[in-house]
């Protein structure tokens, strides 16, 4: 089953629920009991990384993979 995620109208605060595709739009039920509304939110997630100033030097590519700056290992200066 697929985990969703549902914010609430009034204050901001995110629920995360695991629930069949076919109840993902169904009303969620405050599980603090506060009768506040919630509402479907649209998760989106990135695949891939960057380098983060101070995070420390950057992981060697694997054999035959790009960097994760997008570009071969090849032509990025992080991995010569």
């Amino acid at each position: 089953m697929p985990m969703y995620e549902y914010e609430c109208v009034e204050d901001g605060a995110i629920v995360t629920l695991l629930r069949p595709m076919a109840d993902a739009d169904k009303p969620v039920e405050d599980p603090e009991g506060l009768d506040r509304t919630f509402r479907r939110r649209y998760s989106v997630f990135g695949v891939g990384s960057k380098q983060v100033e101070g995070s420390g030097p950057a992981p060697p590519p694997m054999p035959g993979v790009g960097c994760g700056c997008g570009k071969a290992a090849h032509q990025c200066g992080r991995h010569n």
